[in-house]
């Protein structure tokens, strides 16, 4: 698990296909990695990967195709800056939100606008996960834990201020990006428990309702 609070900026240092999938060299910078062992995860752009190599100045991962096909992996290209975190421990300060590693879909930054001295950025998302996202709610955007502002009929508005800028490859983004996308895991185990099937053709579908939830038994009238 992890928190969405990006520790270090990376980058792709070697890109190979074995076997179908892809094998990840990635250079971590200023990550501190004395205390990662083999068999560790780090999240790299909000991609939860497994350490099978240490060469010292970063780490070696095995990308399926199951996370080629959930994920932009698949065109990732040498030079490319990633964002990068470490699992949490317990002891961890939980200054994001729950972030799981697993990537829920492929966005696409839509506008870039200057907001006094943040950066206003819209983001399209499937509509598969736009249920998902509420204002004022947590998203997952290649790894950063990120306040929704705003959301629309296609996507969400995010506000992103200067430290999260400095901190993380955000500030790089202009339209036509694509992004990794994970929602908030809560909600999906919510839709789960209660029995709700999204309709992903239905945009209209009313989701999770008061009358759903105290049938449920999540609440009393």
């Amino acid at each position: 698990m992890f928190t969405g609070i990006i520790e270090a900026i990376g980058e792709i240092a070697a890109v190979n296909e074995v076997g179908g999938d892809l094998k990840l060299y990635v250079r971590t910078g200023k990550l501190d990695l004395a205390d990662v062992c083999l068999g560790d995860s780090i999240a790299t752009n909000g991609v939860c990967l497994t350490v099978v190599e240490l060469p010292g100045d970063g780490f070696v991962a095995d990308v399926s195709r199951e996370t080629l096909s959930h994920s932009r992996f698949a065109t990732i290209k040498v030079g490319e800056k990633v964002n990068l975190e470490k699992a949490m421990l317990p002891t961890t300060r939980f200054g994001g939100h729950i972030v799981s590693g697993h990537v829920d879909g492929v966005g696409e930054v839509v506008s870039r606008t200057e907001d006094g001295r943040s950066i206003r950025l819209t983001i399209a998302a499937p509509a598969s996960l736009q249920r998902y996202l509420v204002a004022k709610g947590s998203v997952t955007v290649d790894g950063v834990s990120l306040t929704v502002n705003q959301v629309d009929s296609d996507g969400f508005v995010l506000n992103i201020v200067p430290h999260t800028a400095q901190e993380t490859i955000l500030d790089s983004y202009t339209p036509g990006r694509q992004v990794h996308l994970e929602v908030d895991i809560i909600a999906r185990y919510l839709e789960r428990l209660i029995g709700v099937q999204p309709d992903h053709n239905d945009n209209n579908s009313q989701g999770l309702t008061l009358e759903k939830l105290a049938a449920a038994g999540f609440m009393h009238r």
